[in-house]
């Protein structure tokens, strides 16, 4: 069902790339459990990742618990295709 896989590590978490047989891309966190999302494009799956990423951190630290600032989380990277 998935096609081929990328990663683009950032200085604390990774994002990781499926392409579907659709040719849908799908973007995950693994560090952050459940976050994901799909775009038609690798750009449009990042950006939404990103958003479900910050959610959930909000979302903890509306919960107490603390976590690295969030200009840390996120770096650029180019990957293939």
């Amino acid at each position: 069902m998935k096609g081929k896989r990328n990663k683009i590590s950032t200085s604390s978490l990774a994002v990781e790339f499926d392409r579907e047989v659709d040719g849908r891309w799908i973007a995950e966190v693994p560090k952050l459990p459940g976050v994901m999302a799909y775009g038609a494009t690798k750009r449009e799956a990042l950006q939404r990742v990103y958003a479900v990423a910050l959610r959930t951190l909000a979302d903890s630290v509306e919960q107490g618990n603390l976590f690295t600032p969030v200009s840390r989380l996120f770096g650029y990277g180019v990957a293939g295709r």
